[in-house]
């Protein structure tokens, strides 16, 4: 199998193994189970699978990098061309929402960048984010484009920490852009970093529009903690502009 299909065939959870990999360097078969609130055999299962890609290195009773420290950066490099089309059309539907001279702040992960992207084309947006990722798709000199500094949080070019949450407690804003890992059928928006699920919260609370952005075939799915319920956001936005998984 290719690089690129491997990628493709990965599920949300198994990308949070990697990332989690990347993070600390090696991680136990037991302590993922209890992250992730699956059984040992669930993450066992998913660590042969990324072993057998190349993607890491299988170790009695955990996994680490190993033998190819550069696999999870690769990974994550071809997650951002999968689902092209619907991140592509979501991004379109946020564009017609946010009017030029907005302020608003952009999530983490690679449907907020397509997002981005798309926003950029617009005129004297005040960008706040902690996704350096997000950041760089902006020019100085159309937009004010701030970085929520504060530690690396992964491959992702994500930013983490107290500092992060502090700046934010302290804005106003138009619109906050949220991604998720999932959204169950109970409407519960979950995510897997519950590092990241603190500055998530944060944003909707100081932003006037909540906009959830979820590729639907993330509907139905869960995930570790819980961001907030669907109600919370003002717009739940996927490539199809109706979702009966939505009403």
């Amino acid at each position: 199998m290719s690089v690129e299909a491997a990628v493709t065939a990965l599920s949300d959870r198994q990308w949070d193994v990697l990332r989690t990999v990347e993070e600390r360097g090696f991680v136990t078969i037991e302590g993922l189970a209890e992250e992730f609130q699956v059984s040992a055999q669930t993450i066992r299962r998913d660590i042969i699978a990324l072993d057998a890609a190349g993607f890491l290195q299988r170790f009695h009773g955990g996994a680490g990098i190993g033998r190819q420290d550069s696999a999870v950066r690769l990974a994550h490099r071809y997650k951002q061309d999968v689902a092209l089309d619907a991140k592509q059309r979501i991004a379109e539907q946020v564009v017609k929402r946010i009017p030029d001279g907005a302020s608003l702040f952009l999530d983490v992960g690679t449907t907020v960048e397509a997002a981005a992207r798309a926003l950029s084309k617009r005129v004297g947006l005040t960008v706040f984010t902690n996704s350096m990722n997000a950041a760089a798709v902006f020019s100085a000199d159309d937009h004010e484009v701030f970085v929520l500094g504060g530690r690396l949080g992964g491959s992702d070019g994500s930013l983490v920490g107290e500092s992060v949450v502090a700046a934010l407690t302290e804005l106003r804003l138009d619109y906050a852009l949220i991604g998720c890992s999932g959204v169950e059928e109970t409407g519960a928006v979950m995510d897997f970093d519950v590092r990241k699920i603190v500055i998530k919260k944060t944003a909707m609370r100081i932003s006037r529009q909540k906009l959830l952005l979820v590729a639907s075939e993330k509907l139905g799915r869960s995930a570790q903690a819980q961001i907030a319920v669907r109600g919370d956001f003002d717009a739940v936005i996927t490539e199809r502009e109706e979702d009966e998984r939505l009403r």
